[in-house]
Order: C-alpha cells, then structure tokens, then sequence
C-alpha cells in the first residue's frame, strides 16, 4: 500500500480500529484501579494503561503473564485460578474489574459465578467482553483453557443488569478467533469497520458485545 493509500485508509478507517479498547477505555472514566481477570499476552488495557494509576492482570496461563510482562501492561500480575479471585481480593479491592475474552471459556453456570465474583471485588465498574451468543473455537497456542464452553447473548446480559455495545461490526462477517469470513480479507475487514457505527448500537447484530454495570 502506497503512502497516500495509507493515508487515506487512515483516514477512512482509523478512528473505527481498536474499538474495543476505545468503548473500554470511555467506560472505564473515573477509575483509578483496575483488576483484569484472564488478563492474557495481549489486554486492550495497553492501549491507555497510562491513564489508569494502578492495574493488576491475573491469568491461569503462565506464558500469557509473562508475554504480558514483557510487554509491561500491567503493574503487578499473579498467576492464579481466576474462580479464586474474591478469596484473594477483598471485597470492592479495585475501582474496576474486566474480563476480555474469557467467560465464554467457561461453563454457563462457572461464567455466572464469575459475574458475582467480579462485582463483590469491584467498587464501580465490571466490564465483560465476549462473542456474541456461541463461537465454537478450538485449543491454540498450546493453551487448552482457549476452547469455548458457552455463549452469552445480548438480553441476558441486560437481563443481569449490564449495559451493551456492539463491537467488531456485523456479525456474520466473522467466523472463528474473530477472523473475516472471507477474501480478500483486507477488503471485508475494511467492510466490518465500516459496519461497526450501525452494529455499536444495535449489538444484536454485532460480532461481540461489551457489557458494562455500574455498580
């Protein structure tokens, strides 16, 4: 891509990329601590952890702490069961508590133990983000704890008294590990960009969704 190409393409799309990390980063004003439970190698937190004084990842995946580490998202890290975390954490320990990409790693009746959890050691906010409904997805990474045990839809998650923003565009143009159905997948990544300001609204129709209560 030529130098003007890129520009324009920056142009076009570039206040739509990193989206999650941007809806993350507006909900999470007023925060001044955080707690990213299953927190993985890469948290959208990196995107604006300078913003927030003090933050902690917790995951049971050793190789995941310690690229994060590397990297230097957070502040502190234990390696831990996250299911232990209000036994480790007391109650209303961190402004917020956030969990990307992991409760649909778990069993229905594990993820509603692990809301409950994440809203007695939170004080104002818990941010949830995950596909929307079930996403087979396989083991990669030689990290069997990737597999998806189940999905959580756009009601029942209002129903439990969240919030919800539609992320990652229309739904039916992703397929597994959030990757374009189709080719060239330059171009319909481009189109899901394009898509996401309708879906943000409607999360219905979205990818993924973003939950957020106030507590």
């Amino acid at each position: 891509m030529t130098g003007m190409l890129k520009k324009w393409d920056n142009a076009i799309f570039g206040r739509y990329q990193n989206h999650y990390a941007q809806e993350l980063e507006h909900s999470l004003q007023g925060c001044e601590s955080l707690l990213d439970v299953g927190c993985g190698a890469y948290s959208p937190i990196r995107f604006f952890k300078q913003r927030l004084p003090h933050t902690m990842g917790i995951d049971a995946h050793e190789p995941s702490i310690e690229r994060s580490r590397a990297e230097n998202i957070h502040d502190d890290y234990r390696l831990m069961n996250v299911m232990e975390m209000d036994s480790v954490f007391g109650e209303n320990s961190f402004d917020a508590v956030i969990a990307s990409d992991l409760i649909e790693h778990l069993t229905k009746e594990d993820g509603l133990v692990l809301l409950k959890k994440m809203e007695k050691v939170a004080r104002k906010k818990v941010v949830i983000y995950t596909p929307n409904g079930f996403l087979p997805q396989r083991a990669y990474d030689n990290n069997d704890l990737q597999v998806h045990l189940s999905g959580w839809e756009v009601d029942e998650m209002k129903a439990l008294g969240y919030e919800v923003t539609g992320i990652n565009g229309w739904k039916p143009l992703r397929g597994e590990f959030a990757e374009m159905r189709y080719k060239p997948k330059v171009l319909w990544g481009r189109v899901s960009l394009l898509t996401q300001p309708y879906t943000r609204h409607r999360p219905h129709l979205a990818f993924a969704i973003m939950c957020v209560k106030t507590l």
